[in-house]
C-alpha cells in the first residue's frame, strides 16, 4: 500500500515509530540503535527504516520541516500503515531562562501560529496535547537515566526566520521552547485516536543566544534518542 510519499508495503512499518525531521538522522538512528534495520522508504529521500530495539519492533522515518510536512507523513503513517504510537524527536530553541542547552523538553502541549486545525471546523481553538501515557513513560526514562528534562508547552511555529521577536510574547505565557511540528502531529493523532509525543533537545537559546557545539549536539541528541527508544520498548 504505497502513497505518493511512502513506498512501504503493508506490514513493513511497526506500530511504534520515531520521527526525526532530518531523513539522514533517521538513517543514523536506524544504523546506530536498531538491530537488522530494513529500509522501507526513499521517496523524496525521506528515508524510513524498521528494525528491532531490545527485541521490540520499531520504525524510524524522517518527516521534513514544519506542520505541513509532518502533517502529510503522520497522516499516512496512521491511516494507511496502522501506526499507533508516534514519537517526534528533534531540536528546539529555548524561550525561558531556566531552559538550558542540552535539556530535553517534553511537549505536554503545543501552541501554534499555524492554521492547521482549521480543517476540523471546530467552534473555537483546539488545545493540542501529547499522550499522557507516552509522556509519563518518557519522564520515567529520563529519570532513570538522570537526563535533565523539562515538561511543558512548546510553540509549533511556521516561521523560522521571523521579522519580529514574537517569541517573547509566547514566553510570557510560559511556553518553554519553539519547534515546528508538534501541533500538527498532535492534531492528527487526536483525530485518529492514536498516541503521539514530541521530545526535543534544546540546541539553542533565544534568551542567551547560546548555541550547542557539534559535539554537544551529538551527545545531547543521543540522550533524547535513548529516551524515545526506551519508551518504544514499553509499548
Amino acid at each position: 500500500m504505497s502513497t505518493p510519499h511512502n513506498a512501504a508495503k503493508k506490514g513493513e512499518i511497526a506500530e511504534t515509530i520515531l520521527l526525526p525531521g532530518d531523513p539522514l538522522r533517521a538513517k543514523v538512528i536506524a544504523e546506530r540503535f536498531l538491530t537488522d534495520p530494513v529500509q522501507f522508504n526513499s521517496v523524496r529521500n525521506m528515508f524510513g527504516y524498521t528494525g528491532t530495539y531490545e527485541g521490540k519492533r520499531v520504525s524510524v522515518m524522517g518527516t521534513g520541516m514544519g506542520c505541513a510536512s509532518i502533517g502529510i507523513y503522520s497522516y499516512e503513517l496512521i491511516h494507511m500503515y496502522g501506526v499507533k504510537n508516534l514519537i517526534r524527536i528533534g531540536s528546539c530553541g529555548g524561550m525561558q531562562e531556566h531552559v538550558k542547552l542540552g535539556d530535553i523538553v517534553m511537549a505536554a502541549g503545543a501552541s501554534t501560529d499555524t492554521n492547521y486545525a482549521h480543517q476540523y471546523q471546530l467552534p473555537g481553538s483546539f488545545s493540542a496535547v501529547a499522550s499522557f501515557d507516552l509522556l509519563s513513560k518518557a519522564v520515567e526514562e529520563a529519570e532513570k537515566n538522570q537526563f535533565p528534562y523539562i515538561v511543558g508547552n512548546v510553540l509549533s511555529s511556521d516561521i523560522f526566520y521571523n521579522e519580529t521577536p514574537e517569541w517573547k510574547v509566547w514566553a510570557k505565557m510560559g511556553v518553554l521552547a519553539a519547534e515546528m511540528e508538534s501541533y500538527a502531529l498532535y492534531c492528527n493523532a487526536a483525530r485518529a485516536g492514536v498516541r503521539a509525543l514530541g521530545i526535543f533537545t534544546v540546541s539553542d537559546s533565544m534568551v542567551s543566544e547560546e548555541e550547542m557545539s557539534a559535539e554537544e549536539r551529538q551527545n545531547g541528541f543521543t540522550n533524547m534518542m535513548k529516551v524515545a527508544l526506551g519508551v518504544a520498548v514499553t509499548l
